[in-house]
């Protein structure tokens, strides 16, 4: 008996490959610093599990397919607050996670060999969510050198053909962390525009932009919103990965209708996350302020001790909690073996995400890691000195 063509095209996540051997370390002692996930160690809300421990009905029933009201409600009443931007419930789809979101998003657009544009190195996930939707991704071509910024009329057009049906805008970016500035976000709103295409924006880290700038979503840009899907999520915006709860949404009335067919296949999503989830959405303003400066201060304790690295290119990132670094170095993945499984200071090592798992295009990648910077700082800055040192050691070996 064969498996399908397309479960044996895809990759193992550069996330979690590495994860088992990890397991098998930490079990002979010693301690490894994870910065291959994005699982911060910030503390969630109380609000979610108060709101779980107080549901007293007598039946944990189906909830509806498109998700809870006083959730699409709390949604709502979210995006007003934040952004001004007014949505109705019959605009938002509740999902198990982003990921779904993404998977129900490319299901609803795509025929087979339809196109989707995005800038790589990309989160390696959209490999899967395309491909089984029968649709093919087309990088666009960024560089560790300039930071990884795409959002130019002159690269995007350059990507474009006959085939393209979206373009893809994880903002702020993983695993880059670019965060598009007010005019590259223009620039992208109206590329779509003028091609007819679908602009699915990737928000779920967009209250966590640094240096001055103000978080924007593609909903303030009103000419786009025909063409315009949003894709959000609980998880990383409020610590909540274990929760699952994501979220579409867009004022295309036809896409919508699409969606929720996809929706009731599987019936719903669950009641008791929906519920905890209802009261994240009601936090104030100063919750994403506190979390921004911490964040931001675990990237600063992270650049501080990475650009200490001889020969090491890192753009400082703009947003979200990841980092791509650039390593004097032939094979990164090469590279996390020895970490794993013969360096070690103080019997600790240290974990990341080797980077051409993020890449579409073959070969690319390969001397780059991405780090999350999701630890807190004196732990991150320990990471990333493990980093460094372990990276001293493996030149030694192979000098």
């Amino acid at each position: 008996m064969k498996l399908s063509r397309n479960s044996q095209a895809i990759e193992f996540s550069p996330i979690r490959k590495f994860s088992p051997i990890a397991t098998e370390v930490k079990k002979s002692g010693v301690k490894v610093y994870h910065l291959n996930i994005g699982q911060p160690d910030v503390k969630t809300p109380d609000c979610f599990m108060d709101a779980v421990r107080a549901f007293d009905a007598d039946v944990l029933m189906y909830q509806q397919s498109q998700g809870d009201i006083k959730f699409l409600e709390s949604i709502c009443d979210y995006y007003k607050r934040e952004y001004d931007v007014e949505y109705k419930p019959t605009d938002i789809v509740v999902t198990m996670g982003a990921s779904e979101a993404l998977t129900m998003t490319f299901t609803t657009i795509l025929d087979p060999g339809d196109e989707i544009l995005i800038a790589e190195p990309f989160y390696s996930n959209y490999q899967t969510f395309v491909l089984t939707s029968g649709g093919i991704i087309k990088p666009i071509p960024t560089s560790s050198k300039d930071g990884y910024r795409y959002a130019s009329k002159e690269k995007l057009e350059s990507a474009l053909t006959q085939k393209t049906k979206a373009i893809v805008c994880i903002n702020p970016g993983n695993p880059t962390g670019l965060a598009l500035t007010a005019e590259e976000m223009d620039v992208v709103a109206d590329f779509a525009i003028e091609n007819d295409l679908w602009l699915i924006a990737d928000e779920a880290y967009r209250e966590y932009v640094y240096d001055g700038m103000k978080p924007r979503s593609f909903a303030n840009i009103d000419r786009l919103k025909d063409n315009l899907i949003v894709i959000d999520s609980v998880s990383k915006r409020f610590s909540a990965c274990g929760a699952r709860i994501g979220f579409v949404v867009s004022k295309n009335e036809e896409f919508m209708t699409g969606v929720i067919k996809l929706a009731q296949s599987r019936l719903c999503v669950s009641t008791l996350d929906q519920i905890g989830s209802t009261e994240l959405f009601k936090l104030p303003s100063s919750y994403y302020e506190e979390m921004n400066k911490e964040y931001r201060n675990r990237r600063d304790a992270a650049y501080e001790e990475i650009m200490q690295i001889p020969d090491v290119i890192c753009h400082k990132p703009g947003g979200a909690f990841y980092m791509m670094i650039d390593l004097p170095i032939e094979d990164a993945e090469d590279f996390l073996m020895f970490l794993l499984t013969e360096y070690r200071d103080n019997n600790e090592t240290v974990m990341f995400a080797p980077a051409s798992g993020f890449y579409g295009t073959p070969g690319k990648g390969k001397s780059e890691i991405r780090i999350a910077y999701v630890l807190e700082s004196n732990y991150i800055k320990r990471a990333c000195q493990l980093i460094r040192t372990g990276l001293e050691a493996y030149k030694t070996k192979n000098a």
